[in-house]
């Protein structure tokens, strides 16, 4: 999963870090202090002076009082000049970058980022925190690497929405719970939701199947197969029946029979098809569900951002899940979809077994592109 944007960044980021510190400029140090030489006193010639045992000694005193004061104060001096030291030694070590040299920089990780099919909006968050941990601010040489990868991952891990509620508590927190499904032709719509339905399954949870893709010739045929696969009952009208009609028949049925959820497959569509997307919402209102999940291909990249977007935008989606995510080796889409909809990620649909869903989080994220040490 996503091996080819990881090894492109495991590249770049030890490559940026040298550009970093050749274009850096190392922070100005100022000449040290010299040390000034101080007389010692002289306790012969103190001992010649003294005439009087009681002189002597009174003298003796003061004097040696006075040498220990400034081997006091010679101590001070020293210490003050090691802590000079210290902090030039500091200031040597360090560089600071300008902001041009930074957009220079960056450019070359801007462009993998976008081969990658990362976001537009992602790439101007990273390259934002990037800046405000490179430029104009004392580095270490040694640390460069360290702060480029740690901000990386600082900034991917807090693109994601996280959901609060466990998907199968949620489900249970209402009977029947009602699920439609959307998503353009080819995403692996219907097969996903049967990996929901033997997910449930494996839960305790009964579930019943609607076939409102009346549409797509064999949508029907497809959804009924898992059905018996499953062992689960499908709600079905004929092709070209009311869409909206099979999704309500389903909810009776589930209320009628104490079936725990609803399933509701839908005709695949593109956002720009006005018919087919009046349709869905005339679903929405009918079977009125509880949650609206968009099924989208990750190796798709952009375009299922996009698609993610405008579904939302003309529908409104609660949840995402992606598919074929195994086979995804530039991540741009599970990256970007979260942050630029608004929504999280549920599941990963990574094989075509019924077992093959994984629940998302973030970690699988930076895992995959080498920004988190496997555990």
């Amino acid at each position: 999963m996503f091996g080819f944007l990881k090894e492109k960044l495991k590249k770049i980021i030890p490559g940026l870090s040298k550009k970093v510190e050749e274009e850096a400029q190392p922070v100005k140090v100022e000449e040290l202090p010299k040390e000034e030489k101080k007389p010692e006193p002289k306790l012969a010639e103190l001992a010649e002076r003294a005439k009087e045992r009681k002189e002597l000694e009174e003298k003796a005193a003061r004097e040696i009082k006075e040498l220990l004061g400034e081997k006091e104060e010679k101590k001070s001096i020293l210490q003050k000049i090691k802590e000079e030291i210290v902090k030039k030694k500091e200031l040597i070590t360090t560089v600071s970058l300008s902001e041009d040299k930074f957009n220079d920089i960056f450019w070359d990780l801007e462009l993998i980022l976008l081969e990658n099919n990362v976001a537009v909006e992602i790439i101007e968050k990273i390259k934002q925190n990037l800046k405000d941990k490179l430029v104009n601010t004392r580095i270490k040489r040694s640390n460069i690497n360290n702060v480029i990868k740690d901000t990386l991952k600082e900034t991917i891990s807090n693109l994601f929405i996280t959901e609060e509620a466990d998907f199968i508590q949620k489900v249970k927190s209402k009977k029947p719970f009602i699920i439609s499904f959307v998503g353009i032709n080819g995403s692996g719509k219907t097969t996903t939701i049967a990996k929901i339905a033997h997910l449930l399954k494996k839960n305790n949870l009964k579930s019943v199947l609607a076939a409102s893709d009346t549409f797509r010739a064999a949508a029907i045929d497809q959804l009924q197969l898992h059905a018996n696969n499953l062992g689960l009952k499908l709600i079905k009208h004929d092709y070209g029946a009311d869409a909206a009609a099979v999704a309500y028949d389903a909810v009776e049925y589930a209320k009628a029979h104490n079936i725990d959820a609803v399933l509701i497959d839908t005709a695949g569509r593109l956002h720009s098809n006005i018919n087919l997307m009046d349709e869905l919402k005339k679903i929405n209102r009918v079977a009125q569900p509880d949650l609206k999940i968009f099924v989208g291909e990750a190796i798709t990249g952009n375009d299922c951002v996009e698609q993610a977007k405008e579904f939302n935008n003309k529908i409104g989606i609660d949840g995402i899940i992606l598919t074929k995510a195994d086979v995804d080796e530039k991540g741009g889409a599970a990256i970007s979809i979260s942050y630029v909809t608004g929504k999280p990620i549920l599941f990963l649909a990574t094989g075509q077994d019924y077992d093959d869903l994984k629940k998302f989080n973030p970690s699988i994220i930076l895992k995959n592109l080498g920004l988190e040490e496997e555990k």
